[in-house]
């Protein structure tokens, strides 16, 4: 695992608009971060399933600093199974501060991530690095995995059913899922792929409060993994920063 390089000076400044802050908590939401790197043709990947590097390494210390800023870490199945990501913060601010630790989060219906102890998530539980993963799946699939289901609670995880209103049985309506997590004591939620879970929530501006898109100078191709909703979507309050080798664009949706 690579040590990350210091944070730059004007990125906090610059995130400083952007980042979690306190919400009208009759509405029974979290705050919400969509957060990724993307090629300069909107890729995410240069294919499904393959594990791509697109950004910096000052960029990559920036995402540790955003997940230091959030109470939980959310990813969908895809994700998890390509990239086997360890899901924790290893940004430590100078000095005496304390390193945070957000909750990895697991949007997977069917539970068809096939984890195990090597999986690095689980791994980081184990010796102390990260939080133990909430798996969020469809109701009544937790008894069909209770091997998986023993082996999330054992390091002290949890398997979080919802009651799927989609005919598909597939995807999640958005709002049970962040109203599920703020029940149970998430505040704010740094959403960070994959592709089908980034465009879904490109079209949903009541529930993403901040939108941070890291931008690399490469083109991946026809055969990538692209960032493109299916409607047209705008943003708002847009500010850019450039690093070294990236450019990184914050904003919100418009509504």
């Amino acid at each position: 695992m690579s040590t990350l390089v210091p944070l730059r000076d004007d990125l906090v400044p610059f995130l400083e608009p952007h980042l979690p802050r306190p919400l009208n908590k009759s509405k029974g939401l979290p705050f919400v971060t969509l957060t990724y790197a993307q090629s300069l043709d909107s890729m995410i990947s240069a294919g499904k399933g393959k594990q791509t590097v697109i950004s910096h390494l000052e960029t990559k210390t920036m995402t540790h600093y955003l997940r230091s800023k959030h109470d939980g870490i959310l990813v969908g199945a895809g994700t998890v199974v390509a990239d086997d990501p360890g899901l924790n913060c290893r940004y430590k601010p100078e000095g005496d501060g304390v390193l945070s630790t957000p909750r990895p989060i697991v949007l997977d219906p069917r539970f068809r991530w096939n984890l195990t102890k090597e999986s690095r998530v689980i791994k980081t539980a184990t010796d102390g690095t990260g939080l133990a993963p909430w798996i969020i799946v469809n109701k009544g699939i937790r008894d069909q995995n209770r091997e998986k289901v023993r082996m999330v609670e054992s390091i002290g995880g949890k398997i979080i059913e919802i009651d799927n209103e989609l005919s598909d049985n597939k995807q999640f309506q958005w709002s049970q899922v962040f109203t599920t997590l703020y029940s149970l004591g998430l505040g704010s939620i740094m959403v960070e792929g994959g592709a089908t879970v980034i465009n879904s929530l490109l079209e949903q501006p009541d529930l993403v409060d901040s939108v941070i898109i890291t931008i690399g100078p490469v083109f991946l191709g026809n055969q990538g993994v692209q960032v493109s909703p299916n409607s047209t979507v705008a943003l708002q309050n847009v500010s850019w920063w450039r690093g070294i080798q990236d450019s990184v664009l914050a904003g919100q949706l418009k509504k």
